[in-house]
């Protein structure tokens, strides 16, 4: 493994970590954990692909302490920065919920530098109520976080989502800066998506896992994939009975690879 990191476009220091080599794939963490959280999936797949684990802005080592530098622009931002930095010119990206709309948001700006797309539960995409609820709620969590720390913030929220969440958060809690978990909250001002219709515009080949909790619904992973042009739902949901990033890998590596063995022809070179 190989540790790199460079200057986002507003200054902060970002980190990632790279295993593998051959065309480049970016697995992007979800938003609470850090890339240590999609290991087990690298290690799946280094054998076909340069992977590379970015700590998004906010997380682990990617420290970032003021809320105005958390918008979906500064995102998407982070991750041509990284493919700049590592010298390829397109990559596949896969995402887990934050990563997952991160995902979206870089083939929706940058359709020439992804060649295909990894939704692992995609983040609801809410109408104009809804979104008022997201920021109460990211404001009440970074509130608590502030005044209590990072375990105190998640606390009264893990319930609702799947184990694998819990796991996940966890493990990564010992490994983040409680100022940067503050700020990232955030992003919830800003808006990702105003209806599923808008992803019509994301034209590369999309492979879309169906979350189970409130925040990543089954029934918007299924409508995404019939609204993307080249999107296809994958069958295995990411629900209760994966407990691990070690079962994350195991239930999600089989299929991630064959739908990139057919939708991303292998490449020579840097490309």
């Amino acid at each position: 493994m190989e540790e790199i990191s460079h200057r986002s476009a507003d200054d902060c220091t970002l980190h990632a970590t790279l295993m593998g080599e051959g065309e480049a794939l970016v697995l992007l963490h979800a938003g609470g954990p850090d890339h240590r959280s999609m290991l087990p999936l690298a290690e799946r797949l280094a054998d076909r692909f340069l992977v590379v684990l970015p700590d998004l802005r906010g997380y682990g080592r990617s420290v970032c302490r003021e809320p105005a530098r958390y918008t979906w622009a500064r995102y998407v931002e982070d991750v041509i920065g990284l493919l700049d930095r590592i010298g390829r010119s397109r990559a596949v990206l896969a995402g887990a919920g934050l990563g997952s709309t991160i995902t979206l948001r870089t083939a929706a700006a940058h359709p020439d530098r992804v060649r295909a797309a990894v939704l692992i539960g995609v983040e609801d995409i809410e109408d104009d109520e809804a979104k008022e609820a997201e920021i109460r709620f990211l404001d009440a969590f970074a509130a608590r976080v502030a005044a209590e720390g990072i375990e105190a913030g998640w606390a009264p929220v893990l319930a609702a989502f799947p184990p694998l969440v819990g796991s996940m958060v966890r493990d990564a809690i010992p490994r983040s800066d409680p100022a940067s978990i503050v700020a990232a909250a955030a992003i919830g001002q800003d808006r990702s998506f105003r209806s599923v219709d808008e992803l019509a515009t994301i034209t590369v080949p999309t492979l879309v896992f169906p979350g189970t909790d409130p925040r990543h619904p089954s029934a918007l992973a299924e409508a995404a994939a019939r609204t993307l042009p080249h999107g296809r739902l994958a069958a295995i949901p990411i629900g209760d009975d994966l407990l691990t990033a070690v079962d994350l890998a195991r239930a999600t590596a089989p299929a991630i690879r064959e739908f990139l063995a057919g939708a991303v022809p292998p490449v020579a070179g840097t490309e």
